[in-house]
């Protein structure tokens, strides 16, 4: 009996790194596989009212895919409102950020006695003309795999909702053997990842609009692209917050003098991002899947390792669904323990 569970542990040992190669390997397959479950998980309860009113299941899908176009058009929307916004501009910002940044490399070429522009404008020495051209095809590359990736996407998410592809026919043959306990893990995993989506959503769609109007009441150019990039960056828990504040005031630094309006624009958004990302959003949460600091944080470098930034995105999901797993088995509830926060 000890060699055949130093030999199964020894599997187990050997499984694990295969199975995370596979997902690198084919991280174009499986990135729109689970993002299309947790997607769809946010509509089922909308499927399963429709089906109580007695709506057939072909209407009910249709009647989902216009929502969920109806949302993508808004965004749409809003990002064309931003285009504009930076369009109409005329390159105003640019001629103040071409100033800035020569002062700014003037000063470190006397501080370290190096020269590192011999005039022109800073701008165009930084978007060489080489380097656009030699960035053009992995631009290219790059809007190729992220709409094949959406395509791939929306289909999944209409074989979810039809029911093609059952999430809790699929606990139950594979992972969770009890149909009782299967049934009771996917109404747990559902529950908390539709909480999960629904108040992350929220939270970002509020700190979006508090950075926009930060924004427009201390006159910084493009209220409303930054508010969009803080709401989507929003997704990607705890760094997300920090890159959004970075960026904006390295932005105000450029586009403000280095006054008191800027010290108390960068802590406006700061604010913004402590009081919706630091206070409310853990309230709203509640206890209901708490996860200690140490597993998100080791989580968001492994699936960003593994997936890039959809990883970056899908981190806390897949972990609370690791997690409900792991409670099903009285042998993996330690690591589950583990895996919650300490009161626990």
């Amino acid at each position: 009996m000890d060699k055949l569970k130093t030999t199964n542990t020894l599997l187990l040992l050997i499984v694990i790194p295969v199975i995370f190669y596979v997902l690198k390997i084919l991280s174009f397959i499986f990135i729109p596989l689970i993002s299309s479950m947790f997607i769809a998980l946010l509509f089922l309860p909308l499927m399963r009212w429709l089906s109580k009113k007695k709506v057939p299941k072909p209407i009910s899908i249709f009647i989902t895919i216009i929502i969920i176009g109806g949302i993508l058009k808004i965004g749409g929307k809003l990002i064309q409102l931003s285009s504009k916004e930076i369009v109409s501009s005329n390159g105003i910002f640019f001629d103040k950020a071409a100033i800035k940044l020569k002062t700014l490399l003037t000063s470190i070429e006397e501080f370290l006695g190096i020269e590192y522009i011999e005039g022109g404008n800073v701008l165009t020495h930084l978007l060489q003309k080489d380097n656009i051209v030699q960035n053009f095809g992995s631009t290219i590359d790059f809007i190729g795999d992220t709409l094949s990736m959406t395509l791939m996407t929306a289909f999944f998410v209409i074989l979810w909702l039809s029911e093609s592809i059952n999430f809790q026919k699929v606990l139950n043959n594979t992972i969770i053997k009890q149909k009782h306990a299967s049934v009771k893990a996917f109404m747990k995993i559902e529950n908390d990842l539709i909480k999960f989506i629904k108040v992350k959503f929220v939270v970002s769609l509020f700190t979006g609009i508090g950075i926009g109007l930060a924004c427009y009441f201390f006159d910084v150019s493009f209220p409303i692209f930054w508010g969009l990039f803080a709401f989507a960056i929003n997704f990607v828990q705890m760094i997300g917050s920090f890159i959004s504040v970075i960026l904006l005031a390295l932005f105000a630094f450029v586009e403000l003098d280095p006054t008191s309006v800027l010290f108390f624009f960068i802590l406006s958004i700061t604010l913004v991002q402590v009081l919706f990302g630091a206070i409310l959003e853990p309230v709203f949460m509640g206890k209901s899947f708490s996860i200690n600091i140490i597993t998100i944080l080791v989580m968001l470098m492994f699936w960003g390792y593994i997936w890039g930034i959809p990883g970056l995105i899908m981190s806390i999901p897949i972990t609370v669904f690791i997690k409900i797993i792991l409670e099903q088995y009285p042998k993996t509830k330690v690591v589950a323990s583990l895996m919650a926060g300490s009161d626990k």
